[in-house]
């Protein structure tokens, strides 16, 4: 019987697992650490009986992924849960813009930019699924749908901020500004409209939903999916060499470019390691957990309806200080992620106290504590915030590279989304996952698609080494 063996249990490894155990490959994952989840695990930070996710919150990309949508997750005991509004952006002068799952209630919400909101991303919601068949896989193949491609071209090459100035409202700038700055780079460069269109896109297609108990309810579902189909997890294995790797047919690494090469570094080709050795970390953050009495007291009240609140400012302020975030300064506003999970899931909360997820973008490997600066940042849009914390549990670049040890310095996406890597990672190539080592393959979110609990990392990794398989065979 075929084997194959999985180094790391996070939602791509998980994939990778699923996907070979389906086609009759007998798998067994090693996890290092005591539980499985990588970046999506949830337990009780603060306070007990308050739930927490430690990194990935919200799934736009997962709910409408095509893999775990074949699954069937709910089968195994995954629930989605939808906020009344899924993404809001205040502003300073209590206005905000408001991201509903229905685009017309977003658009008939900015007024002027309404037609322009439509414009911009009302084609791009109806055509997701076909789309995301193009985007969310390796860039090097045959488009199976190049006329919607074509259409959406244009505006993916633009700069986020050409992009924003198609818009009227500072409102409708904003919430798009917001979701661009999750590429995590400085946002007048070439390319990073494209991600912010997608998210939303994605958001007025599926919306921003939670997993019902918490994120890790999503790695519980597919590790539940890898059981019943035969295959093995086990905790409490570090994989640092090939020793500690058992023998197999196929091997998957759901670790950075950095980890593979620790790991099989004297065996991979010299164009293939040098590709990993310029591959590019970039993307840190630092985050807070707040366990608080209430909700947050926002000046604009939709917020509290909000699952997803981004703070920034205006989009040009977003644009300044990402671009100093990404020439290495740490700025006193930086632009900060907060998530009201418990909008959606109340499971999460205890009583009365409600757990509120927040991180900021930080310059790479930032030593410093930006806890203040992110309380900072939320009291500015929420006067009163501060007086309802009950609980603080700050986690900063390092402690997220103890805790996960694919997010290098901090970064949480698995490398920076800028220049050519923001389209090729972890190299350019028609086999992205190949590692040049027969039967060995990338499956982490360093590979194509990248970020974001979808699976598909794992899944075309799984596919590149069932292929390379029934070629041995076919030999």
């Amino acid at each position: 019987m075929t084997t194959g063996v999985v180094v790391g249990a996070g939602p791509n490894g998980l994939a990778a697992a699923i996907k070979l155990a389906r086609h009759g490959v007998d798998v067994r994952v090693l996890e290092a650490s005591d539980t499985i989840g990588g970046g999506a695990r949830s337990s009780e930070l603060t306070v007990p009986g308050v739930i927490h996710d430690h990194c990935s919150a919200f799934h736009p990309l997962g709910v409408g992924s095509p893999f775990w949508k074949e699954l069937a997750l709910h089968r195994y005991g995954l629930t989605w849960q939808w906020p009344e509004i899924d993404c809001a952006h205040p502003l300073d002068d209590g206005t905000a813009g408001l991201l509903y799952q229905s685009i017309e209630a977003t658009a008939v919400g900015l007024g002027l930019d309404a037609g322009r909101w439509r414009g911009a991303v009302g084609d791009l919601a109806a055509e997701f699924d076909d789309l995301a068949q193009d985007l969310l896989r390796p860039v090097l193949n045959i488009p199976r749908h190049p006329i919607r491609l074509a259409r959406f071209g244009p505006r993916a090459v633009l700069p986020a901020t050409a992009m924003a100035r198609w818009f009227r409202t500072e409102e409708a700038r904003a919430l798009f500004g917001g979701a661009a700055a999750h590429i995590y780079t400085r946002l007048d460069r070439p390319l990073t409209a494209s991600l912010g269109l997608m998210i939303l896109a994605s958001g007025h297609r599926y919306g921003w939903p939670v997993a019902q108990g918490g994120s890790g309810a999503i790695t519980q579902a597919l590790a539940a999916a890898l059981r019943a189909h035969g295959g093995r997890i086990t905790t409490g294995v570090t994989v640092t060499r090939r020793e500690d790797i058992p023998d197999a047919d196929i091997v998957m690494l759901d670790l950075s470019p950095a980890g593979v090469l620790g790991i099989y570094g004297d065996v991979i080709p010299g164009r293939i390691k040098r590709s990993y050795r310029r591959y590019r970390q970039g993307s840190s953050a630092f985050k807070v957990d707040f366990a608080i009495e209430g909700d947050i007291p926002w000046t604009n009240p939709d917020c509290g309806r909000a699952g997803t609140v981004h703070l920034g400012g205006t989009f040009a302020e977003i644009a300044d200080t990402e671009r100093q975030r990404a020439q290495g300064t740490m700025v006193q506003r930086p632009f900060v992620l907060v998530g009201q999970q418990y909008v959606a899931d109340p499971t999460r909360s205890a009583s009365n106290v409600n757990p509120i997820w927040a991180y900021a973008h930080v310059p790479f490997g930032y030593t410093g504590d930006a806890t203040d600066a992110v309380v900072n940042q939320i009291e500015r849009f929420a006067p009163g915030f501060r007086d309802r914390i009950t609980a603080t549990v700050s986690t900063s670049t390092t402690e997220l590279h103890d805790y996960n040890r694919n997010f290098v310095g901090g970064d949480i996406i698995g490398g920076a989304n800028d220049r050519l890597q923001v389209i090729f990672r972890p190299r350019v190539a028609v086999d992205p996952y190949a590692i040049g080592v027969p039967g060995v393959y990338l499956c982490s979110q360093s590979a194509p698609p990248g970020a974001g609990v979808h699976g598909l990392c794992g899944y075309y990794a799984a596919q590149s080494a069932l292929r390379w398989l029934r070629t041995r065979r076919a030999h």
